[in-house]
């Protein structure tokens, strides 16, 4: 059985694992990454359609001139897009961050193993906790680059908002917010540092211990060790 001190730092590791776990399970669900305000001009008027939308989903509204709202749509993301660049990004952070989510659940996995036995595995300690912490905040990390860029160099909310309302004519200009979804996996980032930092102290403790237990014999006269 482990100590109790080892038990309470990986019962508090597998804590943060698991919050990071359903954390980014919201991410997937939620579908507010971003919301976005397009105008477009056309020959008599110009029109603003606002999108709120996520990985999977969507909310469209059209509004005309003095802001009076015309229709308003639900709308699928992959239906939506016609460039295919901008389809793959998508596909790529979901992929991503379904890694990700994997990545968790093994972090909770070690963890919680961890915090009621000794595994005679190296890897199935610390190190693999190291690992897949590691793993997962990097995971969510590309993820949180390539949504930008997605929305940057593939025009993705102009995109779906055609996609809503293919009539729409030149499009003028942009404005971009990013939601709750988007912004947890910062939290989800720091849930992982926390993982690997509560970890780091209980390794470093153990560490510091067995040299303290080494020491009294490497300091021991010749005469002694020898008797």
């Amino acid at each position: 059985m482990p100590s109790r001190k080892k038990s309470a730092m990986f019962a508090s590791a597998f804590f943060t694992c698991i919050c990071s776990f359903v954390m980014i399970c919201v991410v997937l669900a939620t579908q507010h990454w971003m919301s976005s305000e397009i105008r477009f001009s056309g020959t008599n008027s110009s029109v603003t359609v606002r999108l709120t939308y996520g990985l999977f989903s969507g909310t469209c509204e059209q509004f005309i001139d003095a802001g009076l709202q015309v229709s308003e749509r639900t709308f699928q993301v992959a239906d939506n897009l016609g460039n295919t660049e901008a389809k793959s990004m998508i596909t790529a952070i979901i992929v991503i961050l379904v890694l990700s989510l994997l990545s968790s659940l093994l972090s909770s996995g070690f963890t919680c193993t961890n915090a009621v036995s000794n595994p005679y595995q190296t890897f199935l300690g610390p190190t693999g906790v190291y690992t897949w912490n590691s793993l997962c905040g990097i995971f969510i990390l590309i993820a949180m680059i390539l949504f930008p860029v997605n929305i940057k160099e593939s025009s993705l909310s102009v995109e779906l908002a055609r996609g809503c309302f293919p009539f729409l004519q030149i499009h003028t200009e942009s404005s971009h917010t990013y939601g709750y979804s988007y912004w947890i996996m910062l939290l989800i980032i720091f849930l992982n540092i926390a993982s690997v930092i509560i970890i780091y102290f209980y390794d470093h403790a153990r560490y510091s211990k067995k040299k303290e237990q080494e020491r009294p014999i490497a300091n021991a006269p010749k005469d002694v060790i020898l008797f």
